[in-house]
């Protein structure tokens, strides 16, 4: 069997460098336009408080001041400034952390991806399945952004620890000194602890990534199974640590952006939104790359099986999202309800809006068995997925960033483009270095005549 080997387009990698310039340009006007002072950051909130918005504010607060004018009659003038300044600085550093906030919810959410495709890809390892071996190859692909993607996150986690913004509260040492919850927290949440075992979760999966693959490759010109076996050996092992590690890497490069919530369900929620994200993604290559005149391999019935994973998981994300939601409103302790109240007041499109992309809009697209089969639906359906999951990224960080501060504008749209140029780019270099055929894997005669 000739070797099929795939050549970077050379459409797709100028359209990979435009938007990684253009992806720069929106965050370089980001950061440029972020206020550098208080008054600065006044002068941005009084520019945006106008028209009926500001009508309607200025009225609550006209109402509050003549109910409770006896008690403000009494207080200090100091107190009141001192107030004042308190809450200028906390707007301040809401309207600094944007750029941040948007560089970090799509750094993480392109390695996210990638670190999902290397679970689904363990999993099919270890359960030894028939139908994927012949996508092997392309999950390898999208696995090899992970490294480079992992080290930008961690970076921005140490310029973080570095004071260059206030995107973790935990990591100015003035808030722990004076909050008791985050001071009690600080033998696990500081800079040093957290720096070394987001690198230690890196090593460990990178460490399986390059081992799988060497053996991938290895088994193509083995005359035996033994490199096969070993994958099947080491997957097994990679999924327990990983379930373990990647739960702590969501408490510690997200949730701790809020350190006064927690949920035990977190976890899982953030493993279900980079496992359909990842699945979605390893669809829309395979389908690119048939579309391209490789993989005559694949056939609807892969692309079906694909589909019914984008299906479940979708379903699945959901079932979690809605038991998270539906245990903390119900027992409604102020401490925990909180998280969900400022997202609902103060992110109802994206909040709501994401439930309609990641669970109503696929389960309608996917519902149907022939839909699966349809290359049109897949894409439609896997495009809405990552935008939708890429909302749920935005919707985790953002409230605890910035506060009410929020909007998808240049700096958002920029930090997207850039790192999916970014992500394209490493993504598809890769497929070119092996080819894109695992044919010396066992399975792969019952992956090519698979049909149903």
């Amino acid at each position: 069997m000739a070797e099929e080997r795939y050549s970077f387009n050379r459409k797709l990698k100028l359209l990979s460098f435009s938007l990684m310039i253009l992806g720069l340009m929106g965050l370089s006007f980001g950061f440029i336009t972020a206020p550098k002072n208080i008054q600065e950051a006044r002068e941005i909130i009084s520019h945006h408080d106008h028209g009926e918005h500001h009508s309607d504010k200025s009225k609550i607060q006209k109402d509050k001041i003549d109910i409770n004018s006896l008690s403000i009659m009494y207080k200090s003038k100091k107190e009141e400034a001192e107030h004042g300044a308190s809450h200028d600085e906390h707007v301040f550093h809401q309207l600094s952390n944007k750029p941040w906030a948007a560089l970090y919810v799509a750094a993480f959410f392109f390695f996210m991806i990638s670190l999902g495709t290397l679970a689904f890809y363990a999993i099919n390892r270890a359960a030894q399945v028939g139908w994927s071996p012949i996508l092997f190859r392309v999950m390898e692909g999208i696995t090899a952004y992970m490294l480079p993607g992992g080290l930008i996150v961690i970076f921005i986690l140490f310029l973080s620890g570095l004071h260059l913004n206030h995107l973790f509260i935990w990591m100015d040492p003035e808030v722990v000194a004076h909050d008791k919850i985050i001071s009690a927290k600080k033998g696990y949440l500081n800079v040093p602890f957290v720096l070394a075992r987001g690198l230690f979760f890196l090593a460990g999966w990178s460490l399986y990534r390059y081992f799988s693959r060497k053996f991938s490759l290895a088994q193509d010109l083995a005359k035996d199974n033994k490199y096969h076996k070993k994958n099947f050996r080491i997957s097994a092992g990679f999924l327990v640590f990983y379930i373990v590690t990647e739960s702590i890497m969501s408490w510690d490069w997200i949730m701790s952006i809020d350190p006064h919530w927690f949920s035990t369900l977190f976890g899982w929620y953030v493993f279900a939104s980079m496992f359909v994200s990842g699945i979605s993604t390893i669809a829309l290559v395979t389908i690119y790359l048939k579309s391209k005149g490789y993989l005559k391999e694949v056939n609807d019935s892969h692309i079906h099986d694909l589909g019914k994973f984008m299906f479940g998981v979708s379903v699945f994300w959901t079932y979690l999202w809605f038991s998270q939601f539906m245990l903390i409103w119900y027992s409604n302790i102020p401490e925990e309800v909180t998280y969900f109240i400022t997202r609902m007041e103060d992110y109802k499109l994206p909040f709501f809006g994401m439930v309609v992309m990641n669970f109503i809009f696929p389960f309608l697209m996917l519902m149907n068995s022939d839909y699966k089969r349809m290359n049109t639906f897949i894409v439609t359906t896997g495009i809405v997925i990552i935008i939708g999951h890429y909302i749920d990224v935005f919707n985790m960080i953002m409230p605890s960033a910035v506060g009410d501060q929020w909007f998808i504008g240049i700096t958002e749209i920029g930090g997207f483009m850039f790192f999916m140029g970014l992500f394209i780019y490493v993504v598809f270099n890769e497929l070119t270095k092996a080819p894109l055929i695992a044919k010396g894997d066992p399975f792969y005669g019952e992956s090519e005549r698979f049909h149903y």
